[in-house]
């Protein structure tokens, strides 16, 4: 099933800096990503958002490049260029082609080596973060996963939304941007990964010269995991809707267990075969959308479900997903239903593996949660290795002894009307 697969080569500059690389000859592009891994998880209640901030700022210019430099230089060699901050990690990454590599890799650089932090464009750029903010808020189907976070995970860092607050955003200041990014953009939480057209040697040559002279770091803060907690939360909102997100603890992103958590994502709502997809859209006509999600952190996670249905319907839509939880912990599942979600997922997989973009993203990811690159034959064999039994075993420890936690957003609603409804 799997055709050659170059195994991407690492060198580990003096200093930490990791730069991994994939040749992938078939492709006329390179693409890049200077990865750190430093997220939101990693800020303080007074410092939420302020990653982000961040990542907009390093794009508003260096000692040698305004911010219209920055982008007429990607826009003239047809580059694109763009970063996004997570909970646990921050990228900086742009796609060329392979003939641009010298370009692309020094501005890249240069944003994240030597910007500013200019405090004009750090007033500018305030509004801009508030109405990022705005449009999260003006997005339901969006915003509820804000708000669920909240309700699970609590004060803990993973509980606070990744663009910070408004308060925050109008707070931050170029001296605290700075003080920030020197004190933990440290060079051994830095992964350079780039996947395409390219030799592993010439981009050593082009990086290591600017990269190697960061100093090394300071011990990092400890990331402390929540325990989750029980409930409903109701947040009033006039939509026609009410959305509904039903979450409970899972798994971290480097257990053993990942890959049934996986499979047992896409068997309950990952794709349009799935049981709620099939329950509550196919067969009852309660929701347009509904899905299940699986996110892994370095020592957590969260597994939940999510549907937008009319109001009336809420009580039924809750039974039929709580029904599903109920079933996945009592009856394995078949072996023709297992057979395809495996191959569900590892065509996901393989077909994702096709991209240079989504290679950069798989090998950094690898490096930074595990060390090492992991072959995509041996992840294939993992995911064929899985049993219903595992399976059920998982739903069983996740819906028994983690809390539930009951989201809505929408018309108003009583939330005690649900509290009995928690127990599966």
């Amino acid at each position: 099933m799997i055709g050659t697969e170059y195994p991407p080569e690492k060198t580990t500059l003096a200093n930490g800096v990791r730069i991994v690389t994939q040749n992938m000859p078939h492709t006329h592009s390179i693409s890049m990503g200077v990865w750190v891994n430093v997220g939101a998880r990693d800020e303080t209640a007074a410092e939420g958002g302020i990653s982000h901030f961040i990542e907009h700022m390093v794009f508003k210019g260096t000692e040698r490049r305004s911010a219209y430099q920055i982008a007429k230089e990607f826009d003239a060699i047809g580059g694109v260029s763009n970063a996004f901050t997570a909970m646990e990690a921050t990228c900086y990454h742009a796609k060329v082609l392979k003939s641009h590599l010298d370009t692309m890799v020094d501005i890249l650089a240069d944003i994240f080596l030597n910007s500013v932090f200019d405090a004009a464009e750090v007033e500018r750029e305030r509004p801009v973060i508030c109405q990022e903010i705005g449009m999260v808020e003006d997005a339901p189907d969006e915003y509820i996963h804000h708000v669920a976070a909240r309700a699970h995970w609590g004060e803990n860092p993973l509980g606070r939304p990744i663009l910070g607050s408004r308060d925050n955003v109008l707070r931050f200041d170029a001296d605290g941007l700075k003080s920030f990014f020197h004190r933990l953009y440290k060079p051994e939480r830095i992964v350079i990964s780039a996947a395409g057209n390219l030799a592993h040697q010439q981009l050593v040559d082009l990086t290591a010269p600017a990269f190697e002279i960061l100093p090394e770091g300071n011990e990092f803060p400890p990331r402390i995991p929540p325990e989750g907690a029980r409930g409903v939360t109701c947040l009033s909102r006039e939509i026609e809707q009410q959305h509904l997100c039903l979450c409970t603890r899972g798994i971290g992103i480097t257990d053993p267990r990942r890959f049934a958590f996986s499979l047992m994502n896409s068997l309950l709502g990952g794709n349009m075969s799935s049981r709620l997809f099939q329950k509550i859209r196919e067969q009852s006509g309660l929701a347009y959308a509904v899905y299940s999600f699986a996110s892994s952190f370095t020592d957590t996670g969260m597994f939940g479900a999510y549907a937008g249905i009319h109001p009336d319907n809420t009580p039924e839509c809750l039974r039929l997903i709580l029904d599903e939880l109920q079933t996945l912990k009592k009856i394995r599942v078949s072996t023709d239903e297992l057979k395809d979600a495996k191959e569900y997922t590892k065509g996901s997989l393989l077909l994702a593996a096709e991209s240079n973009d989504n290679q950069m993203v798989r090998q950094a990811q690898n490096e930074i949660n595990f060390g090492r690159y992991i072959p995509l034959r041996d992840v294939v064999d993992q995911i064929e290795a899985v049993t219903a039994g595992e399976i059920q075993d998982l739903a069983r420890a996740l819906f028994k002894n983690h809390p539930l936690t009951l989201t809505l957003l929408g018309p108003l609603g009583d939330a005690t009307a649900f509290e009995n409804s928690l127990s599966i």
